[in-house]
């Protein structure tokens, strides 16, 4: 019987050697996510461990094996130490050995993800401790990974192959020996090298040495497929040159290896047509999204599309209303048909009667007879994640005045009960509730929940803030500006300053902010299609002024922005 086919043991349990890929955590494979969903412990690098986590189960147990086990045992992970090959001393600081905390993370039963970077078969490390769960009789399974050497090119934006099909070879320049080089050197086809940025100098010396002519065509990408990516162009013979002038310096421990990819075939020449990650709109840019993780979740995601890394800083906290009596009295009349239609404005309006039911014992049954109403994409998908389908959403603006666009008047006949319940914050704007009554309806305007303004984000997301450390803000509301103001104060002047609608950038320019860009209509995701334009008309400039692309963040400290808003 295979490894893939047995069966966890209660004493053995399961071991998934799973390949993480290059770094971004879209190249996970579906096999990969749903080994993870099943995983009680990760056993990873830290770096890789901030890839797959996303896909754990919430309580999984984490187990770092590049952590330093003299600074004692790591919060919220099993503390495990091998004894005599067989047993385990629980409760002490845990030995670092991978092959060790593997096998003694799957003791009892437990089902172990074993994360790597790339592919595992191509990992050393892997192929031991698959060994060693072999001779201890731990059954496991591998599934693959996307390994660098061949994702890194792609995100490049560097095919290895033509149409003619060329040679492609793949070198570790860390264990390459001298007949390697050799070979690959006589060679006329692509060669991708693993490196490290203070070995890829020598490791061209070597195959210009091996016979590779000095100007054959040589691109470099560091942090490949992540934010942090970039790639240089060069040649074999000025490849040093290129990074010491791009001032491009290794890090102390030799950091994660870069790819290079070598030859007259490898379409480095083409790279300006084919680089299609790094010439996103927003690549790289750092955006500050100041509203709750749940709110922001939809455009935090349209934002990583363009590029960006988008970085969610809560102004707005969520507490019960002061007085629970009439929220009370609203929930136990949708139960007893006092209501026709029940309104919700935002995801938090959701969160709040849920928990109201779970109070009461209810759950999404007690919506039967009744039509719900949603404001916009995300309130709906949380109703859905409730049990609770709506039935009218806005066909057009995702608003209050959309919601009434598409909202049926009150008619005797066809409608038995004239009532609506509309659970929503304290400081909510009247445009619903005049709407409804001016259709004819009667409106039960209830505080569901009251907003106030977050905590202060740590001090470091402060400076950055005050100091220019964001390429661009995006604001969706004007209690937005005011509470990010209030807690950590005003962007700096090269921040990039979004906002949502005309409303959002007055209250803006009041708190002396300068509004870069505007979204066409009132969307979050017409916000981030809007900054994502600016960002790809100002990539577009820079290049055609023959100019570097650079981020807003990496202007001179003090510079003055032109005024350009787009509308």
């Amino acid at each position: 019987m295979s490894p893939t086919t047995l069966s966890a043991g209660p004493e053995h349990g399961h071991v998934t050697f799973l390949g993480a890929g290059p770094g971004d955590p879209g190249l996970l494979t579906l096999r990969a996510v749903e080994a993870l969903t099943h995983a009680d412990v990760l056993v990873a690098e830290h770096d890789v461990l901030d890839v797959v986590r996303a896909h754990a189960r919430q309580g999984v147990a984490e187990v770092p094996t590049d952590a330093d086990s003299s600074s004692g045992p790591v919060p919220g992970t099993p503390q495990l130490k091998v004894v005599d090959g067989t047993s385990t001393a629980v409760g002490v600081p845990a030995v670092r050995d991978a092959a060790h905390l593997v096998m003694e993370a799957a003791r009892g039963g437990r089902r172990v993800v074993r994360a790597v970077s790339g592919d595992p078969g191509l990992d050393t490390d892997a192929a031991a401790e698959m060994l060693a769960c072999a001779a201890a009789g731990v059954p496991f399974e591998v599934v693959p990974g996307i390994a660098a050497a061949v994702g890194v090119p792609a995100y490049a934006g560097v095919p290895l192959r033509d149409a003619e099909g060329a040679d492609v070879r793949f070198v570790d320049a860390r264990t390459a020996s001298g007949r390697c080089w050799t070979e690959v050197g006589a060679s006329d086809g692509t060669v991708v090298v693993s490196a490290t940025l203070d070995s890829v100098a020598a490791a061209a010396g070597e195959l210009v040495a091996a016979g590779r002519k000095p100007d054959t065509p040589m691109t470099v990408t560091i942090a490949g497929t992540t934010t942090r990516q970039r790639t240089w162009t060069a040649t074999l013979g000025t490849i040093a040159q290129t990074l010491k002038q791009a001032k491009v310096l290794p890090s102390p421990d030799g950091g994660r290896p870069v790819i290079a990819v070598v030859g007259e075939r490898s379409a480095a020449a083409r790279r300006d047509q084919l680089s299609w990650f790094e010439s996103k709109p927003l690549f790289g840019w750092k955006v500050l999204v100041p509203r709750t993780k749940e709110q922001a979740a939809s455009l935090s995601d349209r934002l990583r599309s363009y590029g960006a890394v988008p970085s969610e800083v809560p102004t707005i906290a969520v507490e019960p209303p002061r007085t629970p009596q009439q929220m009370e009295r609203a929930v136990k009349g949708l139960v007893t048909g006092r209501y026709e239609w029940i309104a919700f404005t935002s995801v938090n309006a959701v969160k709040a009667v849920r928990e109201k039911f779970e109070e009461y014992g209810l759950d999404a049954r007690a919506f039967a007879g009744i039509k719900v109403a949603a404001v916009g994409e995300q309130t709906a998908k949380a109703l859905v994640a409730f049990g609770v389908k709506p039935d009218l959403v806005p066909s057009g603006e995702q608003s209050a005045a959309g919601l009434l666009e598409d909202w049926p008047p009150y008619d005797a006949v066809f409608d038995p009960i004239d009532r609506v319940f509309l659970p929503r914050a304290d400081i909510a704007t009247e445009t619903l509730v005049a709407g409804l009554i001016e259709l004819g309806w009667e409106v039960d305007d209830v505080t569901a929940y009251r907003t106030v303004r977050a905590s202060p984000p740590p001090a470091e997301t402060r400076e950055a803030i005050k100091g220019g450390g964001f390429d661009a803000v995006l604001f969706t509301s004007s209690s937005t500006v005011r509470n990010l103001v209030g807690i950590a104060g005003k962007p700096h002047n090269v921040t990039v300053i979004a906002c949502i609608g005309p409303a959002t950038a007055k209250t803006a320019e009041e708190h002396g902010l300068r509004v870069d860009v505007m979204a066409p209509e009132p969307s979050v995701l017409k916000l981030a299609e809007a900054l994502a334009d600016f960002g790809m008309k100002r990539r577009a400039a820079a290049l055609e002024a023959g100019d570097p692309v650079t981020r807003p963040s990496e202007r001179r400290p003090g510079a003055r922005r032109r005024r350009s808003t787009t509308t």
